[in-house]
């Protein structure tokens, strides 16, 4: 976080006098860097930096006293929100489930290297994510980067805000005939910072709003409803943790409901 950025932005633009009761502040790239123009830092003036507040504890001093939050909205600009952007990421009591995989060999690749992607391809393999969504038919179809189509949503009964052209992408996602699920993953390391006990929000809803148009024009066109659920995945050491989430309201922000969470560790 850069503090001195960030207050040097609020004085700028006078966001100290902004009511954000009424309506969110926007604020577009080029407005941030001709106010950090003159930092030196790296971290002081590059916008992707600065607009990267992934947890409630990375924003910046200036956000935290206020209650902000900061989101894209479009290719260069951003909206700043008064209230709680992000969703709990709870501890899952108890000892994790023993799981037998369903593999009849040890992967060459298991234990060897560290990455999330490997381990959600090591829990997708073994059938642990399709016991955990009870689920007995998967089929991994989504990866990669997209760009979403428009759409409006709500926060806090403020106007609608309105989006365009927004960068999304999952870890992995999967397909039933029936739901599309979504999955962000998380690998927690001791040598690092602790696992997040939050996440942003815009996480899952921007990836959650793609998909949901075209579940949709489905449903419109062919008459197949299709739910799209979202996982929080992470492996903490041994054990292979996951939060199952939901939104009530696709057209609310907050509307964002923790359904299911569950530990295992694989045999």
């Amino acid at each position: 976080m850069s503090d001195a950025a960030w207050n040097q932005i609020f004085t700028d633009y006078h966001i100290h006098e902004h009511d954000f009761d009424k309506e969110p502040f926007y604020l577009s790239a080029e407005q941030i860097k001709a106010s950090t123009k003159g930092f030196t830092r790296t971290a002081d003036r590059e916008v992707r930096l600065l607009c990267k507040q992934d947890t409630r504890e990375s924003r910046p001093t200036i956000f935290k006293e206020r209650n902000l939050f900061i989101i894209s909205i479009r290719n260069g600009y951003y909206a700043i929100l008064q209230g709680d952007g992000y969703v709990d990421i709870p501890d899952i009591p108890g000892d994790p489930i023993p799981y037998s995989s369903k593999l009849d060999f040890i992967p060459l690749s298991h234990g060897r290297g560290d990455s999330e992607m490997q381990h959600v391809d090591y829990a997708f393999a073994t059938g642990l994510i399709h016991e955990f969504l009870k689920e007995p038919t998967l089929e991994l179809l989504i990866r990669g980067r997209k760009y979403t189509t428009p759409f409006s949503f709500s926060y806090q009964n403020q106007t609608k805000i309105h989006t365009q052209s927004m960068q999304v992408e999952v870890d992995a996602g999967y397909e039933t005939k029936d739901k599309v699920i979504l999955l962000e993953a998380k690998n927690f390391k001791e040598s690092r910072n602790p696992q997040p006990s939050n996440v942003n929000i815009r996480q899952f809803y921007y990836p959650y709003r793609h998909w949901k148009t075209f579940a949709e024009e489905v449903a419109e066109e062919e008459g197949e409803e299709r739910d799209v659920i979202l996982l929080f995945f992470e492996k903490r050491r041994e054990t292979y943790c996951f939060w199952k989430f939901e939104f009530q309201n696709k057209d609310d922000y907050r509307s964002i409901q923790l359904v299911d969470s569950c530990k295992y560790s694989i045999i």
